[in-house]
């Protein structure tokens, strides 16, 4: 099963990198951009067939590794693949 994981910082913690990606974008002329702000995205393929066993799966190694919880959000989503479908 296809996972993926992104990965945000909490409300409140500081995005240097997205304050620079804003002030480029609105020096480009960008006005709109606005609270512009970064992340990870991680996808890996896990293998499993039962979503609820995937997703805890990958929720442990979220705690263990891939996630410093004390400044960092994620969401889990399974892409469950149709009969047939070879994803």
């Amino acid at each position: 099963m296809k996972v993926t994981v992104t990965i945000t910082l909490k409300p409140g913690v500081l995005d240097p990198q997205g304050r620079a990606i804003e002030h480029s974008l609105l020096s480009l002329g960008y006005q709109d951009a606005k609270e512009v702000s970064t992340g990870k995205l991680i996808t890996l393929d896990i293998d499993e067939d039962d979503e609820n066993r995937a997703r805890q799966k990958v929720a442990k190694m979220c705690e263990t590794l891939l996630v410093n919880t004390v400044i960092e959000d994620y969401d889990i989503h399974c892409l469950v693949a149709d009969e047939g479908d070879e994803a």
